[in-house]
Parts: C-alpha cells; structure tokens; sequence
C-alpha cells in the first residue's frame, strides 16, 4: 500500500513540474532542490566530517584600458590533498562573459550550469542578451538562500567587473581578488595595477600574482590560467612555457 501511495505522489509531483509556469525573471525552480522548513525552537542538525576538508584558490580580475584581464591558479585541494591539478577556475558563460570561482568545487561548476542555462533562456525568450547586472543579479538571486555555503563568483564583461558572494551581496569594482592567496595577490596588484597598462603588461601583471600567490597559499599552485575580455569577446590567453615573454593567444571570439 506504500509503494502505491509513493508511486501516486511521483506521479503527481511530475504532472505539477510539467504543468507549472515559470516567470522568465525569475530563476526556475525545477533546477534548485526545495529546501525543507526549519523549526526555529529545534537545534540544526549537522554531521560532523571524520577530518576536515579545507580547501583554497586564487583568482583574480581587474579592469584596464584593454578591457579585463581574468586569471586563476588550476589547482583543487581537500584538505592536505592535490585533489586535481588541473582544474579551470575560469568558465565562459557565453562569447562576451566569463565566470571565476572560489568555494567547493562542486557547488561552483553546479552554479556555473544553471547560471549558463538561465542566461540562455532569456536570451531565447527575449531575443537579446542578459546585461551584466542582470546576469550578476539573477546569480545573486539564485545564492541568497543558500547563503553559507562559501561560495564566490566574479563576472566579467567588457569593462565591468562585479564580484557575488553565496550571501547574494553584489559587488562592482576595477580589481577584485577571491580565495585563500587573494591576500598575497593584492600584495602585487596594488604596486603594478594601471589604467594605461598594454594587453601584454596586463597579462605579465595578472600571471605574476597568481604566480606569487601560489608560492604563499599552500591551497593554490600548479598552473595559471588568463582570459582576456573585450569588446569582441573572450580570449584565453597562454603562455609560452619556453619563453615567458611569448604570449600565445587561442581566441574563441563569436559563438
């Protein structure tokens, strides 16, 4: 009698999310699991992890005169374990946006996906695309009420550079840095970051601190990965590991 009960709500559930509308400003709900009621007057409840799984980054964006450089270390922790070496922190969204992520790795490319599926949606319903506001609101949107989950996301578009917390708090500046060696990435931004920097100036700027921050942060390391956002379109930019004065540039401009 059980199974039958169970097999009718299954069966209802799936008649409901087939038939349920969904605003076109609002995120949809399909994709984000529903989230139980808490009694206040009762404890949270919490499973304690057998050793605890601290995890780091460094990545980095600031704002020049050629557009936005991007750029994050590739190296996943658990605690003391190089869980994988070599992870892209940096995702494109679409040809003009591209997404940096701190926090758990899992939880990040989980919000990458949905992000990337909603921006796509508006743009079909709407026939143009999501502003870059618009893109870190919906983000922001999307994180409030799973706040705590340490989680951090920085958009960048063209000029513009917004930084979004898992609390939903929105932030817009012309250098931000995030992780656990965003510390010691400051340390070399602030003494060479300039409006007037040229596209290579930048790049040497942005891989030199990650490439400090590395040497610092125990949770960062291994390989630097640069994007380079203009008015055209991302650029991933890499570097000639025989000579770091070569700048080799794989371009994927227009979808």
């Amino acid at each position: 009698m059980s199974s039958l009960s169970e097999t009718d709500s299954h069966d209802l559930e799936l008649k409901r999310l087939k038939t349920s509308q969904t605003h076109c400003g609002t995120p949809q709900r399909v994709f984000v699991p529903p989230l139980r009621r808490v009694d206040p007057s009762k404890p949270p409840l919490s499973a304690q992890r057998p050793f605890p799984l601290s995890h780091g980054t460094t990545t980095l964006g600031f704002v020049f005169q050629g557009g936005v450089i991007a750029a994050a270390d590739t190296r996943a922790s658990a605690g003391g374990l190089v869980a994988c070496p070599a992870v892209h922190k940096i995702t494109p969204i679409h040809s003009h946006l591209v997404v940096t992520s701190s926090g758990s790795g899992a939880d990040c490319m989980l919000w990458e996906r949905i992000l990337t599926r909603e921006i796509r949606l508006y743009e079909l319903r709407h026939k143009r695309r999501l502003s870059i506001r618009g893109s870190a609101k919906l983000l922001s949107l999307m994180l409030h009420p799973f706040k705590g989950t340490d989680v951090c996301v920085a958009l960048t578009l063209g000029p513009r550079l917004v930084y979004v917390c898992s609390d939903g708090a929105r932030l817009q500046g012309d250098v931000i840095s995030v992780g656990s060696g965003s510390p010691y990435a400051y340390g070399v931004l602030d003494g060479g970051l300039s409006w007037s920097l040229s596209k290579e100036e930048a790049v040497s700027l942005a891989r030199e601190a990650v490439f400090r921050a590395t040497h610092r942060d125990a949770y960062s390391g291994n390989n630097v990965d640069l994007f380079h956002v203009t008015a055209q379109g991302w650029i991933k930019v890499k570097i000639d590991k025989y000579n770091s004065n070569k700048v080799m540039i794989i371009t994927k401009l227009q979808k």
